[in-house]
């Protein structure tokens, strides 16, 4: 049942035809955990919260600094030095009561992954760093769980849906990551200010498409934007036969070390 602050609030995808009524109680009725609550996570979460995601988890540990503020919009002055986490579900609960969100102020890693992303529906990575990437991948494959995966890089960005409905997985794209050191972070190579709104936001809409099971997702394919140029194109890709987590023989079944995998020395 519907209370009446719920049909306003949501009238407007109550009345868009590929979502209505069922489709809004869908999105009641889904979680989603999301990774990293940073630049493009910040979107995300705001979008999914304010859609009616009834479920929505946030991992993340750092604080509020603010060199953040330039791009992460969850947060504002008053709250620097707080947990980001705390801060989020905060917001995320002044946005729309309706929605139950879950914090996991962790480190996720081999040990912790499976039981953090395992009771959720659906899988969103808006993290920073390789070592998680590959991890979050392969914990989505072996639990059989679609993962939204998006990226920034200055003034460009891509995005993409992983293992959904037998499509490829990240490794299918990324086989290998790159050599330790070549791939600089937001803070070495810095990031145009509302570059992880646009991606973040494209994010939240493949997520939404995924719950409600409506219009042609990024599976397969990755899309790309010039922020610059202000141009996008898309690359597509297949799923593996030799992905050694989604192809046809996986000898990964379990999760490993992520840091010795990329070569990062912890």
């Amino acid at each position: 049942m519907w209370t009446k602050e719920e049909l306003d609030r949501y009238a407007r995808h109550i009345v868009l035809p590929g979502v209505g009524g069922a489709g809004q109680a869908r999105l009641k009725q889904s979680s989603v955990l999301v990774v990293g609550a940073g630049g493009l996570g910040s979107p995300v979460l705001m979008y999914l919260a304010a859609a009616g995601v009834g479920r929505i988890g946030i991992v993340e540990m750092d604080v509020v600094d603010l060199s953040n503020l330039q791009r992460q919009v969850l947060f504002d002055t008053q709250t620097l030095g707080q947990p980001k986490a705390d801060v989020a579900k905060v917001r995320l609960n002044s946005l729309n009561p309706h929605v139950q969100v879950e914090t996991y102020p962790l480190k996720l890693d081999s040990h912790n992954a499976l039981s953090v992303l395992e009771p959720y529906d659906l899988v969103i990575d808006c993290t920073d760093n390789l070592p998680t990437r590959y991890l979050v991948n392969d914990a989505c494959v072996l639990l059989d769980k679609p993962l939204v995966y998006g990226a920034i890089h200055q003034f460009e960005g891509q995005l993409s849906v992983f293992h959904y409905r037998g499509g490829p997985c990240y490794r299918c794209l990324y086989p290998e990551p790159p050599k330790p050191g070549t791939v600089p972070s937001c803070a070495e190579a810095g990031v145009f200010g509302v570059l992880p709104g646009v991606i973040g936001s494209l994010m939240a809409a493949e997520a939404l498409k995924t719950l409600l099971g409506q219009g042609e997702t990024l599976a397969g394919l990755l899309l790309i934007y010039d922020g610059l140029q202000a141009h996008f194109r898309s690359i597509r890709f297949p799923r593996r036969a030799d992905c050694p987590v989604c192809g046809d023989q996986p000898s990964v079944t379990t999760l490993q070390d992520y840091e010795l995998f990329c070569g990062i020395s912890v």
